[in-house]
């Protein structure tokens, strides 16, 4: 057990957790002791928030005194919106205003066009592409009831160069080029987007290597990477983890150590 103290609202709150306490455990136990529900807390170290679905072993960053912010998010708005799709169905979806643009994309996948990919998939708003996935749909103006028109790309395209900060050689005849954007923690860049290039045989070490080649900033060492809320191996490749093109992998501050406390 090791006791770490959750800040919120200027005021300091010391608890006992274990390595293996769940982030949601913690969040429960703010509940217990503010009030205020779990859905609406956000966990943070140094800006990186800690997702709901690890526990404290896979974050190395948090030892004995560390201070972990909580913040409360405020209340959701909830409201319908119009997608157009390719083939002239017209259906509504419920997003929140703070949902992004990849999230609205994979709502839109799953209701109305599963065969698409949201990867193949091009939204547009008043005529103007909504092109950041990582966006806010507020920062693009979209309100309730406002119409989406859904554009897929086919498939099949020819692989263009440019717009990463660099790019690995071409692999086997099997690879497929992916582009990524990397998203580094507050105290890291002051959370940078990195987009990069490179392949899906492509190891996590070859990344952390074109990443320092491409003179980004960051360090060789002292920072690792995660891909859906799991921590990357390094000796293993981007395919192996499930990487997909158009994808983020998060950089967060902090080693890798299983060794027993």
């Amino acid at each position: 057990m090791k006791k770490v103290t959750i800040v919120a609202c200027s005021h300091e709150f010391p608890i006992e957790i274990s390595d293996r306490e769940p982030v949601l455990e913690i969040k429960r136990k703010m509940e217990q002791l503010l009030g205020v529900p779990v859905p609406a807390q956000t966990l943070s170290i140094f800006g990186w928030e800690l997702i709901d679905g690890l526990d404290m072993e896979d974050y190395p960053i948090v030892t004995h005194g560390t201070r972990i912010d909580l913040t409360v998010k405020p209340t959701s708005k909830k409201i319908p919106i119009t997608v157009k799709l390719p083939s002239r169905h017209v259906t509504t979806v419920e997003v929140d205003t703070s949902d992004t643009v990849r999230s609205l994309k994979e709502k839109i996948h799953v209701v109305a066009a599963p065969s698409s990919g949201t990867t193949r998939m091009s939204l547009f708003y008043s005529g103007v592409e909504l092109e950041d996935d990582f966006r806010n749909l507020s920062e693009y103006g979209v309100h309730e009831f406002a119409e989406i028109v859904v554009f897929v790309k086919p498939m099949g395209r020819p692989k263009g160069g440019g717009g990463g900060m660099g790019r690995e050689a071409s692999g086997g005849p099997g690879d497929r080029a992916l582009r990524l954007v990397v998203q580094t923690a507050s105290c890291l860049l002051n959370g940078a987007s990195i987009p990069v290039e490179l392949e899906d045989s492509s190891t996590v070490s070859d990344l952390r290597e074109l990443l320092l080649r491409s003179k980004s900033g960051l360090p060789r060492d002292d920072y690792i990477f995660i891909h859906r809320q799991r921590i990357m191996r390094e000796n293993c490749s981007l395919r192996w983890h499930g990487v997909q093109n158009g994808e983020v992998v998060y950089v967060f501050k902090g080693t890798v150590s299983r060794a027993g406390n």
